[in-house]
């Protein structure tokens, strides 16, 4: 069992809209530092949603959506 806890219908969406128009958006992390991101992904696994996303130094992440802050 997974102690994911599901994120807001509006924040989910704009993730979604997000990645199919290939927007950049700041996002903060759990530990509090904002970041910018370009989303290429939301998907499901494992019992919780995560977010694939480029930063702006063009590294490749995997984050739970959870640990997001809009």
């Amino acid at each position: 069992m997974s102690d994911y806890q599901p994120i807001p219908c509006a924040d989910h969406e704009r993730l979604e809209f997000a990645a199919l128009t290939k927007q950049w958006l700041e996002v903060a992390v759990d530990c509090g530092m904002a970041q910018r991101l370009l989303p290429l992904d939301v998907y499901t696994r494992n019992g919780a949603e995560w977010l694939k996303a480029q930063t702006g130094a063009g590294d490749m992440v995997t984050l739970r959506l959870d640990t997001l802050t809009f």
